[in-house]
């Protein structure tokens, strides 16, 4: 909901010039929270009452087991023939002087007014998003990522891309920038950082923290339960089960499954462990075309393989990829940065990967991802009749 706000103010400036006169809009931050509220309130209750009325009783607190099939949560212990572990992901210790100065992204998306120097350690996901949110409301933003690249899991050139949209509208973004501390100084924040082996300082009102979320399942006390666990989560088998465990199943983030941590994943791997848990092992998820996005503006999406997997797999293909700047889609909206690059398998046509930068590539991919599901080719993703003109459409010259 935040990006969508962001998207207004952005199809305003891309649209200066070209028909559009909107002088001093802007975004109302604690209106927008209002708004944003109204939607994410009602959800928990609205939760924990489906459950209710489906004969699930809920316990709130803390969980830890306490042998291999009980867990105690506050003054309760339950008892069952299965547990399943879903607790989720949250920020990665980043074990740094000061690391308690840090906003995390659930704190962040309550914030009743946005402060005005805003710092996002990390280059991922969730220092993107928010970055280009909080540039368009009007604050000064940085992103200090310590590696050399940024966004790992996507299309390197898209990416670059990307990032020269992001500093267009003032993002200044640092790569090679490792934090080593941060300080409280009265109502101010100092970020001290290590970047080409030199010493700095940044200062800032708040410092988010976007350098990565880890599985939630260091506290739950498993190794009382024989669970075996690694950095990505419990250690399951091809059903979602532990290894050590057969009465504990885990799905989400809280699982090493091999699955993207991301959220229609987790739901899959839920019904994936029902399915399992009600009828016997039988089900396993499938990740073969899970598109993923970046929802910052515009969006960047991928899904299948990138080049350097497919090579890795001894697979012969061919790359389709432009700048889209110019084509109309891009051009009607003044989108100044959009493109993509398309892997298809030499001999048998299929489409292997799909990467995308602009306007819909959120929705574009879902098509992508349903050609590598189905293994259809380019040929078939050429011959569909589309709306025209969409974005869709232009997938018959992407492939």
């Amino acid at each position: 909901m935040l990006v969508g706000a962001a998207e207004v103010i952005d199809w305003i400036n891309r649209m200066k010039e070209k028909g559009i006169i909107s002088e001093g809009t802007e975004i109302d931050w604690s209106a927008l929270m209002r708004f944003k509220r109204t939607f994410t309130e009602s959800v928990p209750k609205g939760t924990e009452q489906g459950f209710a009325s489906a004969g699930i009783a809920t316990f709130h607190g803390r969980a830890l087991f306490i042998d291999q099939t009980a867990i105690k949560v506050g003054d309760d212990t339950l008892k069952a023939r299965h547990v399943l572990i879903a607790t989720g992901a949250h920020p990665a210790n980043l074990a740094i002087p000061g690391e308690d100065y840090l906003t995390t992204s659930d704190q962040f998306l309550e914030l009743e007014e946005l402060p005005k120097r805003i710092i996002f350690v990390g280059g991922g996901y969730i220092s993107f998003e928010f970055a280009h949110v909080a540039a368009r409301a009007g604050a000064e933003v940085q992103i200090l990522h310590r590696g050399g690249r940024l966004l790992t899991g996507f299309d390197p050139d898209l990416v670059n891309r990307l990032l020269q949209a992001t500093q267009d509208i003032g993002v200044d973004v640092r790569l090679n920038t490792a934090v080593e501390a941060i300080e409280k100084v009265s109502d101010r924040l100092i970020v001290h950082v290590s970047m080409d082996n030199k010493r700095q300082e940044f200062e800032a009102d708040l410092v988010v923290h976007g350098a990565g979320r880890v599985p939630e399942i260091e506290d739950l006390d498993l190794e009382k339960a024989g669970i075996k666990y690694e950095r990505n989560g419990v250690s399951v088998n091809e059903y979602l089960q532990s290894v050590t465990n057969p009465a504990v199943y885990a799905a989400g983030d809280a699982a090493a499954s091999g699955g993207p941590p991301l959220t229609p994943v987790a739901s899959m791997e839920g019904r994936v462990v029902v399915a399992n848990l009600l009828e016997g092992n039988h089900d396993k998820p499938d990740y073969t075309a899970v598109p993923t996005v970046v929802f910052s503006v515009p969006p960047l999406a991928s899904v299948g393989l990138q080049e350097e997997a497919a090579r890795a797999q001894g697979l012969k293909f061919k790359v389709n990829h432009a700048d889209t700047s110019g084509w109309y889609s891009s051009r009607r909206v003044g989108m100044k940065y959009s493109g993509y690059r398309v892997l298809i398998e030499e001999d048998s046509n299929r489409v292997l990967g799909a990467h995308l930068l602009g306007l819909h590539a959120e929705e574009v991919v879902n098509l992508f991802a349903m050609a590598i599901q189905f293994g259809l080719c380019a040929d078939d993703l050429k011959n569909i009749r589309y709306t025209y003109p969409s974005h869709s459409d232009d997938i018959s010259y992407m492939v």
